[in-house]
């Protein structure tokens, strides 16, 4: 019975299809990815995957497939964390494909400084690079999926490097946790932020129901209220 069903539901998603029209288009992207294949150079528009015969498509292949296919493409940042004392910072990019003012579809793009590459580098000199990593990854998701191109190329190259997709996720989860007292580094960031005066800080967290507390007492939810409140005082405001 439930078998029957199933191949009924299947079947509606073929009704009025039009297949003299499917097959001009099976054509036009076949059409396609033998001019990519003819026309794309090695090691500039792709790269071949270290250990494999997988080719992936590179930032300057990418752009000449949105090129070719007459499509705009428009950057938006969905999220983004800076966690400088934790030494994480992430970015996530949509790459939003235009064509005659119409959104045709959309590329998803991540990097963050927990990825291998970047593990070792400090994050204050990496934070423009991930930046515009993401909006790369972005730009190439999205080439492939406009350009029918999967089926040719795999992501990235340099995304083959990352083998910490969960890892990303659970870094994510930290920086933006914000249950518990803040850590020793963001102690000494608040006392960085008050020019070693103890006072301020006193001061800070007193206004936000810390009074006689450590530094160390201190709720992440409250983190960056007192920081601004430091500021303020510092500044005099």
């Amino acid at each position: 019975m439930n078998e029957t069903i199933n191949q009924n539901n299947m079947m509606v998603a073929f009704d009025g299809v039009d297949v003299a029209n499917v097959d001009r288009k099976l054509k036009s992207i076949q059409d396609f990815q033998a001019l990519v294949r003819s026309q794309f150079k090695e090691n500039l528009d792709f790269g071949v995957v270290p250990g494999s015969k997988k080719l992936s498509m590179l930032k300057p292949g990418a752009e000449k497939t949105l090129m070719l296919l007459g499509m705009t493409s428009l950057f938006e940042k969905s999220e983004s964390i800076k966690n400088y004392e934790d030494g994480f910072v992430s970015y996530d990019f949509v790459c939003r494909l235009f064509k005659n003012g119409f959104e045709v579809t959309q590329g998803f793009g991540t990097a963050n400084s927990k990825e291998p590459k970047y593990a070792s580098q400090n994050v204050f000199g990496i934070d423009n690079t991930l930046m515009k990593m993401a909006k790369k990854r972005a730009l190439v998701d999205a080439a492939l999926l406009v350009g029918s191109l999967s089926d040719i190329f795999t992501a990235d190259i340099e995304d083959m490097e990352d083998l910490q997709g969960n890892k990303a996720k659970e870094y994510k989860q930290q920086a933006t946790d914000t249950s518990g007292c803040i850590s020793q580094a963001q102690a000494k960031r608040m006392f960085a932020m008050a020019q070693g005066n103890q006072d301020v800080v006193s001061r800070a967290m007193t206004a936000h129901g810390y009074e006689g507390k450590k530094s160390t007492d201190v709720k992440k939810v409250d983190y960056e209220k007192i920081c601004t409140e430091i500021e303020e005082i510092v500044n005099g405001d």
